[in-house]
C-alpha cells in the first residue's frame, strides 16, 4: 500500500491520482450506456426497445446494493487504513465480497420466484413482454455477478489501487461493448443478447478483481477464513476447537450505515426523473422528451462530478481516520474550489453547446429548441451540484451516517418532490422546469449548514482547542 500517496504527496497529485481513473471509468461507462442504446434501438423494433427500457430499473437497483458493501466497506475500511489497523480492513474486506455474492443470490432467487410479479410491476404490456422477460430473465439470473463487481472497484482505491480498478471497470465495458452488436444483430438473440453481453462483461471484470485481489492485493482479500476466529473450548473431558465469525455487530453497522444512503443516491437519481416527467405530461409528450434528453446531457456532466468527488473517498477517509485535519482541512478546501470550478467551465460550455448537444440526440427541431431552454436552466445550478457530490462524499468517507443519508434523499427525492410540486402550482410549467435547479440550490445551502454542524473537528479553532486539551460540549 502506497502510504505516502495518502499521507505525504502533494494535495493535487494524490487527488488526481485516486479520481481520474474513477472519472474515466465514469466516461466509458457513459459512452456504453448510449452504445448500448443504440444498437438496442437499431433493431428498429420499438417494443423491444421498450420491454429494455422497462426492465432497465432492475439493473439500477443491482447497482444500488453493490454500493452497499462497495462504498460502505470502502468507507470503513479507508478509516482503518488511515489508523494502520490494516488486518482489520483485509478482514472487513472480505466480509463485504461474500454479504455482496449472498446478496446477489437472494436477489436472483426472489427475483425469478416473483418474475410475473415483477414484470406486471415494471409496465410490462402483452406487446412488450416476451422482450422484457427475455432481459429481466437473464439479468437476474446475472445478479450476484452485476452486485459483486461493485464492491472491488470501490475496495481496491482504499489501497490506492485507483488504476488497477479503473482497468477491472473498463475492461468489462470494453467486453460488453464488442459482444452486443455480435448477440443483438449477427446471432440475432435481440433482448436476449443484450442481457447476455452485459452479464458476461460483468462475469468478465469479477474475474479481473478475484484475480488482482488474490495476486496482487496486499491488504484486501476474499480468503473466507479470514472472517473467522478460531477457539477453543474445554471440557472435563474433550478439548475441541470451533469457529465463530469475527465481525461485530458495530462493525457491519458501520458498513450499511455508509452503504444503505449510497444506495439510495443511486435509486433517487431514477425517482426524480419519474417525478419530474409526471409533473411534465399536462404539457405533453414533446415537453418529456425534451427533458427527458436535457437531463441526460446534465448527466454527463454530474457523472464527472461523482467520479472527481467519490475518487477521492478514500484520500479524505485515510487521514481522517489518521486524524490528520490539517491535511484533511486541505484536500476540503482543494475538492470544492477544484469542482465548482470545473462546474461553472462546464456550465458556460454546455450552454453555448445546447442546441449540438439536443441535436446529438434528435433531430425534431420543436423538441430541440423546447429542450434548449430546458437544459440552460438546469445548468444554472451545476455549482450547486458540485457542492452537494463533494460534502456527499466527505459524509461517506469519514462516517456521518446522518449526513450522507439526509442528503441522499433530498436533491432528488423529498426536496425535489417539494419544489415540483410548490413550483407547479405556482407558476406551472416554467416552475416544473425550474424546479431541478430550485432543488439543487437548497440541498447545497442544507449540504453547507450539514458540514458546519456535523465536521466541527474540519475548523481550525476547534481542531486546535481540542489539541490543547480544552473539551467542548
Amino acid at each position: 500500500m502506497d502510504n505516502a500517496l495518502f499521507e505525504k504527496a502533494p494535495i493535487p497529485k494524490a487527488y488526481f491520482s485516486l479520481a481520474m481513473p474513477v472519472v474515466l471509468s465514469m466516461l466509458v461507462t457513459l459512452v456504453y450506456n448510449m452504445v448500448d442504446t443504440y444498437f438496442v434501438a437499431h433493431t428498429g423494433n420499438t417494443n423491444m426497445v421498450a420491454g429494455v427500457s422497462l426492465t432497465a430499473p432492475v439493473f439500477t437497483v443491482m447497482i444500488a446494493l453493490g454500493d452497499i458493501f462497495g462504498l460502505g466497506g470502502a468507507s470503513v475500511i479507508s478509516r482503518l487504513f488511515g489508523q494502520h489497523r490494516y488486518a482489520d480492513g483485509k478482514r472487513l474486506s472480505v466480509f463485504c465480497f461474500y454479504a455482496a455474492i449472498a446478496t446477489g443470490i437472494i436477489v436472483a432467487t426472489l427475483g425469478l420466484i416473483f418474475r410475473p410479479q415483477m414484470l406486471t410491476l415494471l409496465g410490462a404490456t402483452e406487446d412488450t413482454w416476451q422482450y422484457a422477460s427475455e432481459f429481466y430473465t437473464l439479468i437476474i439470473i446475472g445478479s450476484p455477478f452485476i452486485i459483486v463487481s461493485m464492491t472491488p472497484t470501490n475496495l481496491l482505491r482504499t489501497e490506492g489501487h485507483a488504476v488497477e480498478s479503473m482497468i477491472g471497470s473498463m475492461a468489462g465495458t470494453a467486453v460488453n461493448i464488442m459482444l452486443n452488436p455480435l448477440f443483438i444483430h449477427v446471432f440475432d438473440w435481440g433482448a436476449l443478447g443484450s442481457a447476455g453481453a452485459t452479464v458476461i462483461a460483468n462475469i468478465c471484470t469479477d474475474i479481473y478483481y478475484i484475480w488482482f485481489l488474490v495476486a496482487r492485493s496486499q491488504n484486501l482479500s476474499i480468503r473466507p477464513k479470514l472472517m473467522f476466529a478460531k477457539t477453543i473450548r474445554l471440557s472435563s473431558a474433550i478439548r475441541r476447537a470451533a469457529h465463530t465469525i469475527n465481525i461485530t455487530s458495530h462493525e457491519i453497522r458501520s458498513i450499511f450505515a455508509i452503504g444503505i444512503p449510497a444506495a439510495i443516491t443511486n435509486l433517487t437519481q431514477s425517482v426524480g426523473i419519474v417525478m419530474v416527467n409526471l409533473f411534465l405530461l399536462p404539457y405533453g409528450t414533446d415537453a418529456v422528451a425534451a427533458m427527458g434528453i436535457a437531463l441526460k446531457v446534465v448527466m454527463i456532466a454530474v457523472l464527472i462530478f461523482a467520479g472527481f468527488a467519490f475518487g477521492a473517498q478514500p484520500l479524505i477517509g485515510y487521514n481522517f481516520g489518521a486524524r490528520n485535519m490539517n491535511r484533511l482541512r486541505g484536500i476540503m478546501r482543494f475538492s470544492y474550489a477544484f469542482l465548482c470550478l470545473f462546474a461553472l467551465i462546464m456550465t458556460v460550455v454546455l450552454s453555448l453547446a445546447d442546441h449540438m448537444m439536443m441535436r446529438f440526440f434528435i433531430n425534431d427541431e420543436t423538441i430541440v429548441i423546447l429542450g434548449a431552454g430546458m437544459l440552460r436552466v438546469q445548468l444554472l445550478s451545476l455549482v450547486c451540484v458540485a457542492i452537494v457530490m463533494v460534502t456527499t462524499c466527505t459524509f461517506q468517507s469519514t462516517g456521518k451516517a446522518l449526513g450522507a443519508f439526509i442528503l441522499s434523499i433530498s436533491r432528488q427525492g423529498i426536496i425535489l418532490a417539494l419544489t415540483l410540486g410548490v413550483g407547479s402550482r405556482l407558476f406551472g410549467y416554467e416552475g416544473v422546469i425550474a424546479a431541478q435547479a430550485i432543488a439543487d440550490l437548497l440541498t447545497a445551502a442544507l449540504a453547507v449548514v450539514l458540514l458546519i454542524v456535523m465536521l466541527p473537528e474540519l475548523r481550525p479553532r476547534v481542531f486546535n482547542k481540542r489539541s490543547n486539551g480544552i473539551t467542548h460540549q
